[in-house]
Parts: C-alpha cells; structure tokens; sequence
C-alpha cells in the first residue's frame, strides 16, 4: 500500500453536496481490478473512478470507473468528475478547449461549459431499439406504472445499457417508489423521465416554486423548478444502487433518443435527484453537427490522500 491523492468531487452541481458525489484516486498505477473494487465497494457512491497514464493516441489520462458491484466501460458523472479532479490537480491537455479521457469504451472528448467550473462530454455513439413487451411489462410492475402512464420505451446503450421509460408527467416520475429487488432480479438499469409542462411549474405551492427543501421534502410529488425541461430518475439495482442522484450516461441516451424523435429541443436542463434532496442541473445541447453534449458544474468536497 502507498499514499494517494484523492479527492471527492460533488458533479452536476454549483452547490456543494447537492449533486453526485465522485471519489476520485488521481494515481491508480500499480493497483489490481480487485483492489480497486474492493475500494469503491468500500466508499459506497454510486461511481469510483481511478486516474491511470492513457494507452490510446491522442488521450490525456485513462480512467477506470467503479460501482459498488461492477465495473463500467462509461458513465457521465465519473468522466466530468474525474476530469475537474485531473485539471484541479494541474493536468495540462494536449490540446487547447479539449480534453480527451480514455475509458474502457474508448475516447472522450470534454470542453470548457459556460458556467463556473462547468464541463461537458461529448455522449459517445448510442444504439436504440424497442424493449419487448414482456420486459416492458415486468418493468412497468417493478415500477409501480400503469401501461397508460407510459409514453414511450426505449433499450438504450451508449457504452452503459440503460431501459429508458418516458411516462406521462413530471408529478408521476416524482411519486414513483419502486420495488428495487424486483428491478435487481430483472437485471436492467431503469431510466424514468418526463417532460416538464409549463402548466406543472406553476402547480406547486410557491414555497416549492423557490426550492424550499423542506417544503418538497412534504410534497414529494412535485416538478422540477421552472429551470428544466425534463425531470429524470435512474434506479440502478443490478450494479448495487438503488437510486442514482444524478446520472450523465442516462441523461446522454435520453437527449439521443428524445432529441431524435423531436419530445425535446436541441438545448435543454434536466433535473434529477430532488427525491434525494440533491438538485442536480444537467444541461444538454445538440450542436451543428449533431453531437449531443452533456454539462454540468462540479465542486471538490474532500481534498487529501489515501492509503491503498
């Protein structure tokens, strides 16, 4: 064992313990698959990534990223975390506006966002097809849905599988309590979203109008603020989560899908985590060439070492 720079990095938020907390080993040379499993077992957030040289042309740093039960050739809020840990450390990119993370599935190229200490990945390419109706069924049961409460179903895969569900309301993908053992038995990641109507941010009490926890923390039920356009949860059971705060990689094949089939605009804010008291901002756009980039602020929580 050696000592270790570490950091943990709170990702789609300005605000500190408010969005997705990321525990990030900026040296992870010499340490096995095990080991570093056995470590992000041991933190218990929902990803733990592990900075390492990269081995691909053209990338700056490699990463290596963890849940409690797996490993992920990608995901989001690891790859905007890793990549404020590693500037924030002094990293240096090859290239000026660009910095190129290699994970197991393949190159990430990440810019400057528009706000303060904000970041954006290019999603890598999707792949989309229809869910049968048997799995669409169970899923439905596992999630307390009615079939009429469901838009539509898509099986996304951008380098992390997702079951993406579109359902009719904001208020309902707020009220959902799922059976997670029933969703851990299925063995899929679950992406709730819907869209967020004008008429929906006015329905709330105003104090909810004004993000007063305490009074969300009443009114479960209730849209996201006036912000964003769509209100998103992820229930990720199979990989040791039961609820993730806020997820880049389901934002990402949502914005594909949804953009693509024309639920959504080419810019918009999603809003994920309320359940859990965070209140995560993830901003989406879709450029002249039709990549789909996903955004956020980050915030260092925890700056030190660590023995492994």
């Amino acid at each position: 064992m050696k000592t270790r720079p570490f950091k943990q990095v709170d990702v789609f938020t300005g605000e500190r313990y408010r969005g997705n907390p990321l525990a990030v080993v900026l040296d992870g040379s010499d340490l096995s698959s095990e080991t570093m499993q056995h470590f992000a077992r041991w933190t218990n957030l929902s990803e733990t990534v592990f900075l390492l040289p990269p081995t691909l042309p053209g990338a700056d740093y490699r990463v290596r990223i963890f849940t409690p039960g797996a490993e992920l050739p990608f995901a989001g809020h690891p790859t905007l975390g890793a990549c404020h840990a590693w500037l924030a450390a002094g990293g240096q990119p090859r290239s000026t506006g660009v910095v190129v993370q290699q994970c197991e599935a393949g190159l990430v190229n990440i810019r400057p966002g528009e706000a303060k200490d904000a970041l954006a990945f290019e999603a890598p390419p999707l792949k989309r097809r229809a869910p049968s109706p048997s799995l669409l069924a169970r899923v439905a049961a596992a999630l307390g849905l009615k079939a009429s409460q469901i838009v539509a179903a898509q099986c996304l895969d951008n380098g992390t599988p997702w079951l993406g569900v579109l359902v009719n309301d904001a208020h309902t993908v707020m009220s959902l309590r799922p059976d997670h053992r029933a969703l851990k038995e299925l063995g899929h990641k679950i992406g709730v979203a819907a869209l967020i109507e004008p008429a929906e941010e006015t329905e709330a009490p105003a104090l909810i109008g004004r993000s007063n926890r305490e009074a969300r923390a009443f009114v479960r039920n209730a849209p996201a603020l006036p912000d964003a356009q769509l209100e998103v949860r992820a229930f990720a059971a199979p990989v040791g989560i039961e609820e993730d705060p806020v997820t880049g990689s389901l934002n990402a094949s949502l914005a594909q899908w949804l953009i693509a089939e024309g639920h959504l605009p080419e810019r918009y804010i999603a809003a994920q985590g309320d359940c859990l008291d965070r209140a995560g901002r993830v901003h989406v756009e879709r450029d002249a060439q039709g990549r789909i980039w996903i955004g956020g602020q980050s915030v260092t929580c925890i700056d030190g070492s660590v023995t492994l």
